[in-house]
């Protein structure tokens, strides 16, 4: 027994390669002056652009990197060939704009925060009146010697010089007043 199966022919509609051929066409009719396909433009774009984007970093950066892509297909909108499809234009204009976000976040990254800054300041000022009533704690050439070596960086014949003390004494200076705080800290 053979069973004969009916078959009806759907016409087959031509695929469309992009579905966004549409923005070349809305670009040319928005470069004309009709605002709402303008629009309509920026707000399609933007829509790819933010998919786009998530993909590719941090949450964070991902309007910014919208707008400027926006931005910049803005201000480059009279070079673009609008025989051609949009797409891939904006496609490498968004590639610019995400290395140039790459860039900005290692900048970031590398730079300290404003918070540290301040963090850093407060313990560098305690730090300092810290230092200061250890020192006055000590005879004042051990604290001396101390000062001009440990804290600004002399040499021990630079000491010696602006001290009027012999190199050994800046030595036996530092080292006995060296010793003295390490005793009292105990």
């Amino acid at each position: 027994m053979t069973m004969k199966v009916k078959t009806t022919m759907v016409p087959v509609q031509p695929a469309r390669s992009d579905a966004t051929i549409h923005w070349s066409e809305l670009m040319a009719v928005g470069r004309a002056g009709d605002r709402r396909a303008y629009d309509r433009l920026l707000a399609e774009t933007s829509g790819w652009l933010t998919r786009y984007f998530r993909r590719r970093l941090p949450p964070a950066h991902v309007e910014d990197a919208v707008q400027e892509t926006l931005i910049a297909l803005h201000h480059r909108r009279h070079d673009f060939d609008c025989e051609q499809p949009l797409r891939p234009w904006l496609a490498a204009i968004a590639r610019f704009k995400w290395v140039d976000r790459l860039r900005l976040m290692e900048r970031e990254s590398a730079a300290p925060a404003v918070e540290s800054i301040v963090i850093s300041h407060e313990i560098d000022v305690v730090s300092c009146h810290a230092v200061r009533g250890l020192l006055s704690q000590l005879r004042p050439a051990q604290a001396e010697a101390i000062r001009m070596v440990k804290l600004d960086g002399l040499s021990i014949v630079e000491a010696s010089e602006r001290s009027g003390q012999s190199q050994s004494l800046v030595k036996i200076n530092i080292h006995r007043g060296l010793r003295r705080l390490a005793s009292t800290c105990a």
